[in-house]
């Protein structure tokens, strides 16, 4: 039989470690309770900072809106322009100052290579190139990333958060993102015909009888992408005329989109879906070589 001094400090020291246990327990309920309590507040502020300026865009889009049909105008465009007018408004042309656009696909993060699935959401104002971009893609089991793009008036924030709370990018305006952020709007377009037509920030130029390249500007800068037209008026893609740098942390010019989904949507033709794709641009300059 052990002595009981010797038995009583051994009852000592278990209380003590599992008093220690305990602690520690609490402790690390409390971080991981802090951490989730964090992140949840960090959510919250992002989701506040994109409805923000979801709601700036829509008011320079009321500000601004698109052009109203000039049948004088509209019969000087470039003559596939002119069809794609006479296929995307057969009655008379609605009266929007704004979009929402809602999408679901796949998606490669910068300077990767595989392809994720993603949701997306886009305000976009239709008279005057202005844009809200924003998107959650997972990452991990468990783990997301909230990404958004905003552009308007020669401002332009772009940022990724993992968990909507650690910043992994942080971009702002710069001559050339600008830029990008213009070929975004333009590359849209065909979603919200209307800021096509004459009168706004988006002039056309003829190429071929399939073919016309339409220019916007904004701010001092400009941006071009080649449309291209099939005989009955629909747009089935446009091309960006310079190479795009692949290597940056945000996704770059270069691009190419083709459309072939085209829906009523209310008094217009519409192009409801999308492949949208960034690589290299062939040797006259309109093709894409994709892979």
């Amino acid at each position: 039989m052990y002595p009981k001094v010797k038995y009583s400090t051994y009852v000592y020291a278990q209380e003590k470690m599992m008093t220690v246990l305990k602690r520690l327990s609490f402790a690390a309920a409390a971080l991981v309770a802090g951490a989730v309590g964090f992140v949840a507040w960090s959510s919250w502020r992002t989701e506040a900072d994109i409805a923000a300026f979801q709601s700036r865009i829509a008011a320079l889009g009321a500000a601004a809106p698109a052009p109203a049909v000039d049948g004088a105008a509209v019969a000087a465009l470039p003559e596939p322009v002119q069809r794609y007018f006479a296929f995307v408004f057969p009655g008379p042309v609605p009266a929007y100052s704004a979009v929402h656009l809602e999408a679901e696909g796949q998606f490669r993060r910068p300077l990767t290579e595989g392809f994720s699935p993603t949701t997306a959401e886009q305000v976009i104002a239709i008279g005057t190139p202005a844009l809200m971009f924003s998107a959650t893609t997972p990452v991990l089991p468990g783990i997301w990333a909230r990404a958004y793009d905003y552009f308007a008036e020669g401002q332009m924030e772009m940022r990724a958060k993992v968990l909507s709370t650690l910043t992994v990018v942080d971009e702002r305006e710069t001559p050339e993102l600008n830029r990008i952020s213009l070929r975004r709007w333009l590359l849209e377009s065909a979603l919200y015909p209307q800021a096509l037509l004459p009168g706004g920030p988006v002039v056309w130029e003829p190429i071929d009888r399939t073919r016309a390249r339409a220019v916007v500007s904004h701010g001092g800068l400009s941006a071009s992408m080649v449309a291209q037209f099939d005989a009955a008026g629909r747009m089935t893609q446009m091309v960006a005329e310079e190479e795009g740098d692949l290597t940056t942390p945000y996704h770059g010019s270069g691009e190419h989109v083709s459309r072939s989904d085209h829906r009523r949507v209310g008094n217009r033709l519409c192009c409801t879906n999308r492949l949208n794709a960034e690589a290299p641009l062939s040797p006259d300059g309109l093709i894409p070589q994709l892979p």
